[in-house]
């Protein structure tokens, strides 16, 4: 008995192929920007790198600035949605007090040794002598911090999250994680043993008001 003939896949609908050279250009623009930084993510290397032609990727992305907000939102979606799923994973025996305080730190800083940070830094420095990048990262920036402060929610819990001092901690948190995770860009340890680490839990637990044995 013959098999019968495979049937042919079912053509993409332009939709479909228009999905696919943007997130093709957005993931060769990720890739450039995390390995050879800002300055070599220039729109030929990302070109390319995504192997489609000037008009695709102008279609997309009419100027640079554009291209590569787009390209940091985009890795910065996926890495929030992996800081979920890790958060789930950490948090699944449901810890409280000062257990979960020290889980939700180590997750928050291990998030600044990781690709999205550097990307975030590479445009924040450009930015900086680049009026259009500036004014296109300005109001991405504000949507992202929205984003970053509802998967930190969740990282935390509705009891701690529900802290008078719950928002000042977060913000204080992401200001100095940032400041000490750019002296990784050049400093031959491991993050995991920083000594901010340490102060950064005393603090926490601190300002929560959480007992040490919580």
């Amino acid at each position: 008995m013959t098999a019968e003939p495979a049937a042919p896949d079912a053509p993409r609908s332009r939709s479909e192929r228009t999905a696919d050279s943007r997130l093709l250009i957005l993931e060769a623009a990720v890739a450039c920007l995390v390995e050879e930084g800002a300055a070599g993510a220039s729109t030929l290397a990302v070109q390319a790198r995504a192997g489609v032609s000037r008009g695709r990727l102008l279609h997309h992305f009419p100027s640079r600035a554009e291209l590569l907000v787009a390209a940091a939102e985009h890795l910065s979606t996926t890495q929030l949605d992996e800081v979920r799923r890790r958060s789930a994973a950490l948090m699944a025996d449901e810890p409280t007090g000062r257990e979960r305080v020290d889980r939700a730190i180590d997750l928050m800083w291990e998030t600044f040794q990781e690709p999205p940070f550097w990307a975030a830094m590479e445009l924040w420095t450009a930015a900086r002598t680049d009026p259009a990048l500036r004014a296109a990262l300005r109001s991405e920036e504000r949507r992202l911090r929205a984003a970053i402060a509802a998967v930190a929610d969740g990282i935390w819990g509705p009891q701690i999250a529900g802290a008078p001092l719950y928002a000042e901690l977060c913000e204080l948190l992401f200001t100095s994680m940032r400041g000490v995770a750019l002296v990784y860009a050049f400093e031959d340890r491991s993050p995991a043993t920083d000594p901010h680490l340490d102060l950064w839990k005393r603090l926490a637990a601190r300002m929560l008001t959480i007992d040490s044995q919580g």
